[in-house]
């Protein structure tokens, strides 16, 4: 199911998965929010993606960080400190059984339920609403290896003070119609350009470029602080690779030696084209090494 970087194996659990919505547990028909909800009304919110990982949420406490920051930075209170929300997911994870792997969870927070449908944050009336959504997705096993094939679009990544993108924000309209325009061009995932030019980032995931032994990916200025993104600029330098967040052009990606992206749900997956342009017709060494130090810093985190 699905395309590209996140294509997943279909499992039928997920007819019966058991969802959180604002503490208390409902069978996946029945979870609802309500019509007045500043996320449904608005995209007035924030989220996370996650993983768990021999039965604990990979990189839990950055994307709780991320999750924490970004509310504060909207005026928004989750209403519940972070052990609190911790034990909110422990216990939806134990209510739908899910110990080990192949786990893939949204934790969605919005503002609230509003008196009326209007943008000003003084009609909500409610606390937060939180919903969390477990299900079982693995990415398909080619993922690793299946060469991506991307495609420039010409929705931009905007400058901060329009909307920034750091926040990982439930208004993701700017992403979207960037998917469809890849999708429509037969692409498996957008490349967004940044206001001036240079390469910012994926729709849906992050951008690196290898060149002459060398890891590129975008200054970040204009996409989210991506924490599989940070994850493998930290363990390349670890490993001795040199890494450099820089501007660059599609000039340099079209010339690249090897490219690929990076997310929660599937790791690092490599990319074959972009733009008709040829960068390799199968997995470079450069991301196969890359892949087996993610996959030895997740095991580490899941024993620590």
């Amino acid at each position: 199911m699905g395309k590209g970087t996140h294509s997943y194996v279909a499992d039928p659990r997920n007819d019966t998965v058991i969802i959180d919505v604002n503490g208390e547990h409902f069978a996946r028909h029945e979870a609802k929010v309500s019509v007045f909800d500043s996320g449904f009304m608005l995209g007035d919110g924030v989220w996370e993606g996650l993983r768990l990982h021999k039965g604990r949420i990979a990189f839990l406490d950055q994307h709780l960080e991320r999750l924490y920051r970004g509310a504060k930075a909207i005026a928004m209170d989750i209403g519940l400190t972070k052990a609190e929300l911790t034990q909110r997911l422990e216990n939806v994870l134990h209510a739908n059984g899910m110990t080990g792997n192949g786990v893939h969870i949204r934790l969605m927070v919005t503002r609230g339920i509003r008196s009326t449908p209007y943008q000003d944050p003084r009609v909500v009336i409610s606390p937060a609403t939180i919903v969390i959504i477990p299900e079982w997705k693995d990415p398909v096993p080619e993922t690793a290896t299946n060469m991506l094939n991307l495609f420039t679009v010409h929705v931009r990544r905007g400058y901060p003070d329009v909307q920034d993108p750091k926040l990982n924000s439930h208004s993701k309209l700017n992403c979207i119609t960037a998917c469809i325009q890849a999708t429509q061009a037969g692409a498996d995932e957008a490349l967004m350009l940044d206001p001036h030019g240079f390469v910012a980032t994926c729709n849906s995931t992050h951008f690196f470029i290898v060149k002459n032994d060398e890891v590129w990916t975008s200054s970040g200025d204009y996409c989210l602080d991506g924490i599989t993104r940070g994850m493998v600029i930290e363990i390349a330098r670890e490993a001795g690779i040199p890494v450099f967040e820089r501007n660059f052009s599609l000039t340099d990606v079209y010339g690249a030696d090897e490219a690929f992206t990076t997310g929660t749900f599937a790791g690092l997956a490599p990319v074959g084209t972009v733009d008709g342009r040829v960068l390799g017709t199968e997995r470079g060494p450069m991301v196969e090494r890359l892949q087996g130090l993610y996959l030895e810093r997740l095991s580490k985190e899941a024993r620590s």
